[in-house]
């Protein structure tokens, strides 16, 4: 890919798309299908850099991986399969090397609850993006387990972990709403004999609890509290993994603010924990419908039909903001471009992801002329005021660059992304996509 992306306005949005498979859910299959019993398929799982570093560190294991092209009775699109052969929960061999987790904080936050129940010791490590990340928050939960995990003076990668730990089940109440943490650590409740349970006071994304139960594992809710009984026997299965909220709300966003455009993408994901942007999107007015609706592998699906639509400034915190986390970048954008004040609180963890988000995109956003206040926990976004082109950067952040890029549909001249590369983390086609669908 280019190392910079110009896009110029004045285009409409028209026809129809797919976005590649979802990246959690993408990780959290070959996860458990490498620790299954027997072959899982699983299909459609997103070829980006962050899944691909999972799928190397369970090689790595002696996890047998395959993939293959197929063209599936009644579509005519061509997937991709891959058959993963599980060796079960303690059929994992030592790693040769550290394993390099890249930028992928999912990799190395759920890995980190696995290997925290294996015989050998191992390494985790990433770039300098992940490396700076904190830790802290699964260290303390699996300590608590009986993990022994060293790691440098601030809690950051790498990543000691020494194996040969005999896990016990503990009950944990999350300190801050995180689908990472809880995954670590009911997916090292595997290894611990009885119940893991975890306390989580706001709602997060459950594709782990969902897939936990499709593989076989005795998984228990009630309330507040989830539970898994540990050391099951998980059985091989097939999955089809949706298409990612995350990567078509780019897309849904840019059919928004661009007059006269209209979309279709198909087969998105639309798992309740997740669907905070378009709660949050319909709240300021956007035409969005569900059509097609159907589940697929234990996860509801549904076409996504888009129209350009005048858009107005909303109020966003408390339960909504783990439920649209990724998606804060693109909220932004549309923020820029709708009329009256959107105010983002109680966001603060936006501060740790690939970038520190909040100040990325008020910084961004400003050069191309958004009336942005950066907070302490979000922004306010004065919107309604025409953007201009101007050249930007992403800071090395993914969604950042691919939010940026659809800011630069509506705005006035060229808008030139700088540091685009790093968009192959989650969304490998985008620009093609982008190009295919601007008339």
């Amino acid at each position: 890919m280019a190392e910079h992306l110009d896009i110029q306005a004045g285009k409409t949005l028209q026809g129809e798309l797919t976005v590649p498979g979802d990246k959690s859910i993408s990780h959290r299959a070959v996860m458990l299908a490498a620790l299954a019993e027997g072959t899982s398929m699983v299909r459609n799982l997103v070829l980006g850099e962050d899944v691909q570093r999972t799928i190397n560190a369970f090689v790595d294991m002696g996890v047998k991986i395959q993939s293959e092209k197929k063209i599936l009775s009644g579509n005519p699109d061509t997937i991709i399969e891959h058959k993963i052969n599980g060796v079960g929960l303690w059929g994992l061999t030592k790693p040769p090397q550290p394993l390099d987790m890249g930028n992928s904080g999912t990799s190395m936050r759920l890995l980190a609850g696995i290997l925290a129940g294996q015989k050998f010791d191992s390494i985790l490590i990433g770039d300098q993006s992940l490396s700076s990340r904190p830790m802290g928050r699964i260290i303390e939960p699996l300590s608590l387990m009986g993990a022994a995990i060293s790691t440098k003076e601030k809690m950051t990668a790498p990543l000691m972990i020494k194996g040969g730990r005999s896990l016990h089940p503990i009950r944990y109440e999350l300190p801050v709403a995180s689908a990472q943490v809880k995954s670590a650590v009911l997916l090292a409740g595997l290894f611990a004999p009885g119940r893991t349970e975890v306390i989580e006071k706001v709602p997060t994304r459950d594709h782990t609890e969902r897939m936990l139960q499709g593989f076989g594992a005795d998984l228990f809710k009630q309330g507040e509290v989830i539970g898994v009984e540990g050391r099951p026997r998980l059985r091989a299965c097939t999955i089809e993994v949706p298409g990612d909220l995350s990567s078509a709300a780019f897309f849904l966003v840019a059919a928004l603010i661009v007059p006269g455009s209209e979309l279709l993408i198909r087969g998105v994901g639309v798992n309740p924990t997740r669907t905070g942007i378009l709660e949050i999107l319909a709240a300021m007015g956007a035409e969005i419908r569900r059509e097609n609706e159907h589940e697929a592998a234990g996860e509801p699906v549904a076409d996504l039909r888009v129209r350009s639509s005048a858009l107005r400034g909303a109020s966003v915190r408390g339960n909504l903001i783990p439920r649209a986390i990724d998606e804060f970048p693109i909220l932004c954008v549309a923020a820029a471009y709708a009329r009256g004040r959107t105010e983002i609180r109680e966001a603060r963890e936006l501060r740790v992801k690939e970038s520190d988000r909040i100040a990325t995109m008020a910084q961004e956003l400003k050069k191309m002329g958004a009336r942005v206040e950066e907070l302490e926990d979000g922004l306010v976004i004065e919107g309604g005021v025409p953007l201009l082109g101007a050249e930007v950067e992403s800071h090395g952040d993914h969604r950042v660059a691919m939010a940026l890029a659809v800011a630069g549909l509506g705005a006035q001249g060229v808008t030139r992304v700088r540091d685009v590369a790093c968009i192959a983390t989650s969304f490998p086609n985008f620009t093609l996509d982008l190009h295919r669908i601007c008339k």
